[in-house]
């Protein structure tokens, strides 16, 4: 476990992704990113126990790496949608979205490596487009955080949504 101090660091490093993010400030957030960043939200699909007495664990609800994922990113394909966004031409994004990020339940422990954390985090992002337009997400985000040059880069983003349908229309929003 990590101490209180940087438990608060961390914090207050996810509250302002959530901040960039919610006032559209897409290039600020790329600056958050380390250049090998992997950003991937697996999909999810209700199983059943296979045997009597066998234990539920939410990684077998879940697609694995080399699965179909809502989101399998990296760097250069987040920066190729931040720059369609800023053509003015994404259909998913005209008009564009209103945000609004909770995050929540902040952990943190250890990475594998000494400049790198594990950090874990509820989340809840209510999305309106339009007039009339409503969605809300909500999961879980299990982030790998790298210290460089003194602060923060997200490493490895696994986003986890808690439903295993959406009724939204699109994932054009960052989580």
């Amino acid at each position: 476990m990590s101490d209180e101090k940087e438990v608060r660091e961390v914090e207050q490093f996810l509250y302002r992704e959530a901040r960039l993010l919610d006032e559209r400030r897409f290039h600020e957030w790329l600056e958050l990113l380390a250049d090998d960043v992997h950003y991937w939200m697996p999909t999810r699909i209700n199983r059943h126990a296979d045997r009597e007495g066998e234990t539920w664990e939410i990684e077998r609800e879940l697609s694995q790496p080399e699965e179909l994922a809502f989101f399998d990113e990296t760097r250069e394909s987040l920066e190729r949608r931040v720059a369609r966004l800023d053509t003015g031409r994404a259909w998913a994004e005209d008009p564009p979205s209103r945000t609004r990020r909770l995050i929540t339940n902040v952990e943190v422990e250890p990475g594998d490596a000494p400049h790198e954390l594990r950090a874990y985090s509820n989340f809840l992002l209510y999305r309106s487009r339009g007039e009339t337009k409503r969605d809300t997400f909500v999961g879980q985000r299990r982030d790998v955080l790298r210290r460089v040059d003194g602060r923060f880069l997200i490493a490895r983003r696994m986003i986890v949504l808690d439903a295993t349908v959406s009724p939204a229309n699109n994932f054009s929003v960052f989580f």
